[in-house]
């Protein structure tokens, strides 16, 4: 299935196609602050419709996860990084995906905060 997502203001847009029935929830000191519902997916599956120039960078800790955000607007759709077992790995907040019925997703708690 084809989602369509993006930032708020659109600067950043995307494609993502996967199937979505469960979503990562962590407590870790970054995830809680922002609210993140999380899918992971591996990165060749994710398609910017938008230049990615667009992406602002965050990275903080071991510096591993790129936390992809949009300057303007300040929302955070995606986070990338290689992951040994599985590859390119994308973290998709699926808060970006606005025709996405959050209610029908089960959601996993990680207790990152203690990770």
């Amino acid at each position: 299935m084809i989602h369509q997502g993006s930032c708020h203001c659109g600067r950043i847009a995307f494609e993502a196609d996967t199937e979505i029935e469960t979503v990562m929830e962590c407590n870790c000191s970054h995830c809680a602050r922002k609210g993140y519902l999380l899918h992971f997916m591996p990165r060749e599956k994710l398609r910017l419709t938008t230049p990615e120039a667009n992406l602002s960078t965050y990275t903080f800790n071991k510096h591993a996860i790129k936390h992809r955000f949009c300057e303007v607007c300040g929302c955070a759709p995606f986070g990338e990084a290689t992951d040994p077992k599985r590859g390119h790995t994308v973290a998709l907040n699926v808060r970006c995906l606005p025709a996405l019925d959050l209610a029908t997703l089960k959601v996993r708690q990680v207790d990152g905060r203690s990770l």
